[in-house]
């Protein structure tokens, strides 16, 4: 991928700007989960737009309806709140579906039977976000090898891309953040999964279908997905979805460099809850990092509406180390 770190020119569509929070429930959210959530809904409000919830439980190990309670409750004590929603995933699997037959009958799916272990042998991980470019193992499997496979393995399934001399295999874009973006499929990521081997239909493919069917036009998310966009916009050419602009936002990052999780309890919305009679500190120091208010200024939501600008924002792109002194 290639990506020049100049920042796009900050524009307005003439479309009406659509954004969404779309959280996985696998546990409380924390203060990098708070970031994102608040530039999405800024880049939204701030523009006069709306704001939809979507729960991203596919995975049934994230299917707690608790914890997305939880996040729901803690948006709103943010002060980010939505007007359409909750939509959860794992009620929408039959879209997903359809779509993945309409890519087979368009000649651009086939079933993938290779093993974690295999993949990982069979390529070195690229060096920007870890993942594998996948080799191509099982692109031209016979109809008869195939069956012989699916007798004893389920298989994967995976969404062709263009050679690498196809032009139409190269995806170009302007992130609000990060500039002009360019990556080739072929050599970035190769034929890429929409479909696991348990069945269970892949991310790059449901927000797809989601952020079309929902109208979505403005994806606010962590850079650490920078690298999902190409692979998500080949799926909406292919499945006839309009584009929605992207901006990625730095990461919430420890000291050592190790990105926030949900392991980080001290950090969740639980724990700081308890700690903050509201979440203006939280958000204050959070926005003070992106460049939209003073360092120790206790800020709401609301104040930081006519504040926002994806410029300012662009102009704070590196990732925010949270120490001992990061919040008040």
């Amino acid at each position: 991928m290639i990506t020049d770190f100049a920042p796009a020119q900050e524009k307005r569509e003439p479309r009406p700007v659509v954004g969404r929070f779309a959280p996985t429930p696998s546990g409380r959210m924390h203060l990098g989960n708070v970031a994102s959530c608040l530039v999405a809904w800024l880049g939204a409000r701030s523009a006069g737009g709306r704001m939809v919830l979507r729960i991203e439980d596919l995975d049934p190990r994230a299917q707690s309806r608790e914890h997305a309670r939880l996040i729901m409750g803690d948006l709103h004590w943010l002060g980010l709140d939505w007007d359409e929603g909750p939509y959860y995933q794992s009620d929408r699997t039959e879209l997903y579906v359809d779509a993945i037959s309409r890519l087979g009958k368009l000649g651009l799916t086939y079933p993938c039977f290779c093993t974690r272990s295999e993949l990982h042998a069979a390529s070195a991980p690229h060096a920007s976000d870890g993942t594998y470019v996948y080799a191509g193992t099982c692109r031209n499997l016979s109809t008869e090898e195939v069956a012989r496979r699916s007798a004893t393995r389920a298989p994967a399934t995976r969404l062709r891309v263009p050679d690498v001399d196809d032009p139409a295999g190269t995806v170009a874009f302007d992130d609000l953040v990060y500039g002009h973006v360019r990556e080739t499929l072929a050599t970035e990521c190769g034929d890429f999964l929409v479909r696991r081997s348990d069945g269970v239909v892949a991310y790059q493919l449901a927000v797809v279908v989601d952020d079309g069917e929902m109208g979505v036009t403005q994806v606010v998310r962590g850079c650490d997905l920078l690298g999902s966009c190409p692979r998500q916009m080949y799926l909406q050419r292919q499945l006839g979805c309009a584009e929605p602009e992207y901006g990625h936002v730095p990461l919430l990052v420890a000291p050592d460099g190790r990105r926030l999780s949900k392991r980080e309890h001290d950090l969740d919305l639980g724990a700081l809850r308890e700690r903050y009679r509201g979440p203006e500190p939280i958000l204050g120091a959070i926005a003070n990092r992106l460049g939209l208010c003073e360092a120790g200024e206790p800020v709401s939501a609301e104040t930081l509406v006519g504040r926002f600008s994806w410029s300012v924002v662009a102009a704070h792109r590196d990732n925010i180390v949270v120490d001992d002194d990061f919040l008040p």
